[in-house]
């Protein structure tokens, strides 16, 4: 029997100190968030609320359920997994990787100390040191939190995205032509909804300058506005790298939210077990869409997957209006894979099974290493 190929899960253990405190209204009280600002998928917040119903935080416990389901499978497929913490001690990474070396990494990584820009450094630093990596590369990491750059690179290949501007914070808020209410606000660099929430959409200049000083003061960071789509919201995964697999389409069901909550992914439908958005929203998969939409979006993801420089796995985000016009929202590298996220359930509809899905990933990585491309 040859020797298990070792891979190393390196992530980021979710961070309970040190975070700046702040406040916001949510559709079911008052919500106290501790949040420590990570940026990509950033799954690390604290909540306590001040009303009957106490809701659960999924994204503090996300990336470690991630972790162990990742874990889990590479044990079930007959690889040698460990596990690593990356915090902000580089040297550290780098000794643990001399010491281990790995045959593999499989890249769970989204920031070092809180700062979403070094996720793509240490993808870098993996190139570096010349060890194998699952997902993105750091161009794609880097490009990706840049949404309004990855807007131009999409409506100039001729694929349909929101309208957009971006407000720096020495900015007058002064709409482009060609903006409308309702408008979308937004952090330019974070993912995983960190910052949306239902307040995000906006119908006036006063609701539009309060949330993009909201982002300005919370984040620390430019506020992307965005033409808001009335409509479905759908999502594509994509798997694998030189012949990428599409997998069904996914759909977010808005059908439980309360009368007059905007049908959106916030940061509570996501992540906020226990509140109205949350338990108000379900996956679908796959969606009911004709088969003229089915060829769009999949056609389009793939386009998005290769643009952006995605590989071995990510996720495109999409609305599409009561017209059937279809909209590009974000493309995700790296996405959320955990047992019960969006992704493995859009692969257990094509038929495979988490274990699988993750061995696909694996494989597909090591396609790339053996001199293949």
């Amino acid at each position: 029997m040859g020797k298990k190929l070792r891979i190393a899960i390196l992530y980021n253990e979710p961070l309970g100190s040190g975070a700046d405190e702040r406040q916001f209204i949510s559709e079911t009280g008052k919500l106290q968030v501790e949040p420590a600002r990570t940026g990509s998928r950033s799954r690390r917040r604290k909540t306590t609320l001040a009303a009957p119903q106490v809701p659960v935080d999924l994204s503090e416990v996300g990336v470690l359920q991630e972790m162990e389901d990742i874990r889990s499978a590479l044990s079930t497929l007959g690889y040698a997994p460990t596990i690593f913490n990356v915090n902000g001690e580089a040297f550290r990474l780098i000794d643990y990787l001399r010491s281990e070396q790995p045959d593999l990494i499989f890249n769970l990584v989204e920031s070092v100390e809180n700062d979403a820009v070094q996720e793509m450094n240490v993808a870098g630093l993996y190139d570096l040191l010349k060890i194998p990596y699952t997902g993105a590369g750091p161009l794609a990491l880097g490009t990706a939190l840049q949404k309004s750059r990855v807007k131009e690179i999409l409506a100039s290949h001729g694929i349909r995205t929101p309208r957009h501007q971006e407000f720096q914070p020495s900015m007058r808020v002064v709409l482009s032509e060609g903006l409308q209410f309702p408008l979308i606000v937004k952090p330019a660099h974070e993912d995983g909804s960190v910052g949306v929430h239902d307040a995000s959409v906006v119908s006036s200049m006063s609701e539009l300058r309060k949330r993009v000083r909201f982002i300005f003061e919370e984040f620390e960071q430019p506020a992307l506005v965005e033409q808001y789509i009335e409509g479905r919201e759908l999502n594509v995964a994509v798997l694998g790298w030189r012949s990428p697999v599409v997998f069904p389409i996914s759909e977010i069901d808005f059908s439980g939210m309360g009368e007059g909550m905007h049908h959106i992914v916030s940061y509570e439908a996501k992540w906020l077990q226990g509140t109205v958005a949350y338990d108000g929203t379900r996956g679908v998969c796959p969606a009911q869409v004709t088969p003229a939409q089915e060829a769009e979006m999949k056609e389009s993801a793939l386009r998005c997957f290769q643009l952006v420089g995605c590989r071995d796995y990510a996720r495109v985000d999409f609305r599409m209006t009561a017209d059937g016009e279809i909209y590009v929202l974000e493309v995700n590298p790296n996405p959320d894979i955990s047992d019960d996220a969006g992704f493995a359930r859009s692969a257990r509809a094509y038929g495979l099974t988490f274990s699988e899905t993750v061995g696909k990933i694996v494989e597909s990585a090591l396609e790339r290493t053996r001199g293949i491309g």
